[in-house]
């Protein structure tokens, strides 16, 4: 059990400097003014995410009224 511990706190520190170093990438790539629309769309997702997880429904749910058959 301490094994799993001494390997859980070396690889949090390795996960932080990888995230880091795709977000300086992403930099690189697109630009520091798209950074903004970035989290946005995360920040959508995720909250989406957490509204199905709720089991709140959205409209892509609900079935649409196509009119009389015909």
């Amino acid at each position: 059990m301490l094994a799993a511990r001494a390997e859980y706190h070396r690889t949090m520190p390795d996960l932080i400097v990888v995230l880091v170093i795709v977000l300086i990438i992403v930099i690189m790539l697109r630009g520091p003014k798209t950074l903004p629309e970035i989290g946005a769309m995360l920040g959508r997702g995720t909250k989406n995410l957490k509204d199905e997880l709720e089991g709140k429904s959205t409209d892509d749910d609900k079935p649409r009224d196509q009119g009389p058959p015909g």
